[in-house]
């Protein structure tokens, strides 16, 4: 362990990289209780749209997040942990799945071959080629817009905003004298563990989105004790632990391959010709966030905890290696993309240096991932504090952008309000390149656009055009 990881030479010991994983564990715990939420209570009504266990989605982002941080701990030896990707798991069910209407089993498979040309592109060097391909106003807007997309999805879920005939959505009501109890207090909820997080997070309180989301936990069931048509049913088949494991193999593991190849649903109802165009851009879309979320998180983690070399990630295309198979793996455990976390600076404040940390982190998930009777009392409400204070950790992205030059403004701007408007990633980053290729052509600078560009703005346009 000492020569693999070489703890001496980085100034660290096995006893300070296992604290170091602890704290950035208790950072992204949330993951588990969040992403099994949203694939099974998508609009936080209690109804189950894809039709899968709690039980069996909590497992597979929890052992998916073994793999990845396993992967990167012995591949790249860097102290980043993965699991489950916020906002890639919102595209995953809400656009794919539920909008674009690709079943679950069929998802998971664009989700795997997503990540096998992740893996392809960083062993043949096209990884670079897709970067350089997407100008830097874009690349700065994706994580913005995915984080509004996340608030958005987190005030709806809490019922702080809600559906309104005029204007699509509205505040809810708060007025004492005419809105019942039961109808603001998961608002109330939400609202009290986002100010927690907020206050523990400034206090530079480790695990400050957990205390979060449990402090909400307390409060619902400390209140529903005495309001009892406030409580919610918990699903007590769901609190055995081997219960959640056999859903997971029923439902989860290898499902992209032994139910994902039948497209006849979504051919017979949008047709082969829109088939194959939503398929490819999907694809496209999905590689892209997941190249960019790496690379942006990779570079901000590895800043936070000066392990960059010659202002480089060091070992970055391990790192990629070990992002793509996590992917992989994820989609055939059942989830979305895997990758890495901005969180992992957590444990690397707290002194964790090299991949043994995140080998750590794995292990307190394969332990966490027989503890999901837990997780089945958590309510929404109380997660959704997370997604909202997700948009807060990505918003900051925004500030890399010129925003004095109209040329970089307008498809930026595109980029992050058409994410959260259509409730779909794909859109924004379509009508961000589409903007920047426009005005490029009329300002007779169309020689500043790359090849590489024109192919993902012809996919998309295509797709625009033709595809529902």
């Amino acid at each position: 362990m000492e020569k693999y990881f070489k703890l001496k030479e980085n100034g660290t010991s096995v006893k300070q990289e296992f604290i170091a994983a602890l704290v950035t564990f208790c950072s992204m715990i949330y993951i588990l209780i969040l992403n099994a939420g949203i694939y099974t209570n998508p609009f936080g009504n209690g109804e189950n749209i894809l039709g899968l266990p709690f039980g069996a989605v909590y497992i597979g982002t929890a052992l998916s997040a073994v793999v990845g941080c396993m992967l990167m701990g012995f591949i790249a030896r860097l102290p980043i942990a993965l699991a489950g990707g916020m906002g890639l798991n919102a595209f995953f069910v809400y656009t794919v799945c539920i909008a674009s209407g690709f079943s679950y089993e069929n998802a998971l498979l664009i989700i795997f071959f997503e990540g096998l040309i992740f893996l392809i592109l960083t062993l043949t060097g096209g990884i670079k080629k897709i970067y350089e391909a997407v100008p830097d106003s874009i690349r700065f807007s994706i994580p913005a817009g995915i984080g509004l997309f996340m608030t958005l999805l987190g005030l709806r879920n809490s019922g702080i905003i809600v559906p309104d005939e005029a204007t699509g959505l509205s505040l809810n009501s708060f007025n004492i004298l005419h809105t019942s109890f039961q109808q603001i207090f998961s608002a109330f909820i939400t609202l009290f563990s986002l100010f927690v997080i907020v206050i523990l997070i400034k206090k530079k309180i480790k695990g400050s989105i957990l205390c979060g989301i449990l402090s909400g936990v307390f409060l619902y069931y400390s209140v529903v004790w005495f309001v009892p048509d406030l409580h919610k049913e918990i699903n007590t088949a769901a609190l055995n632990p081997v219960t959640s494991l056999k859903e997971f193999f029923d439902y989860s593991f290898f499902k992209a391959f032994t139910a994902g190849f039948d497209f006849s649903g979504y051919i017979a109802k949008y047709g082969f010709i829109n088939f194959v165009l939503t398929v490819i851009t999907t694809t496209i879309s999905f590689c892209l966030v997941n190249v960019f979320d790496n690379i942006g998180s990779l570079q901000a983690v590895c800043d936070y905890g000066k392990l960059l070399k010659n202002n480089n990630i060091p070992d970055i295309n391990k790192a990629m290696k070990a992002s793509s198979f996590s992917t992989m793996a994820g989609a055939v455990m059942g989830v979305s993309t895997v990758t890495t976390y901005v969180e992992s600076a957590a444990g690397i404040a707290e002194g964790g240096k090299t991949g043994l940390t995140a080998v750590f982190v794995g292990i307190f998930f394969f332990i966490a991932a027989f503890l999901s009777p837990v997780a089945q009392f958590i309510p929404g409400c109380a997660a959704s504090s997370a997604l909202i204070y997700i948009g807060v950790l990505m918003i900051p992205s925004v500030k890399n952008i010129d925003w004095n030059n109209i040329e970089n403004t307008l498809p930026a701007f595109l980029t992050i309000c058409m994410m959260p408007y259509t409730c779909n990633v794909s859109n924004g980053i379509a009508f961000g390149l589409l903007s920047y290729a426009v005005i490029n052509v009329c300002l007779g600078k169309i020689k500043e656009v790359k090849f590489a560009t024109w192919v993902i703005v012809a996919l998309f346009l295509t797709t625009l055009l033709l595809s529902h």
